[in-house]
């Protein structure tokens, strides 16, 4: 993948995430600046989805930790553990917004 096909893939990835989350009917606020979107909930916990644009890489940093994802067989897998992105990312929603049985679709 070129720097530029992983800019516009990951620019699609941002707006899927707001999108997904407003879908749901969480009340976050999104700062998006360059190369990073920060997921900020009303109790002020944060999730913060940076793209790696030299790496090629998604990191998702939250309280559960900080992950990095590379593209690999079709999906975007965490170097650490083999998680696949949406999914992690999901679970750090559901985490901040204190919703187990919140449904995202990324």
């Amino acid at each position: 993948m070129t720097e530029s096909e992983f800019l516009d893939i990951t620019d699609t990835i941002f707006r899927r995430i707001e999108e997904a989350i407003d879908d749901a009917g969480v009340d976050a606020d999104y700062l998006r600046n360059g190369n990073v979107l920060e997921i900020e909930f009303d109790d002020g916990d944060k999730i913060v989805v940076n793209r790696h644009t030299a790496n090629l890489e998604l990191w998702i940093a939250a309280k559960s930790g900080g992950y990095h994802f590379g593209w690999r067989d079709g999906q975007w897998v965490a170097s650490r553990d083999g998680k696949e992105f949406f999914s992690t990312l999901a679970d750090a929603v559901r985490a901040a917004a204190d919703d187990a049985d919140l449904e995202l679709d990324f």
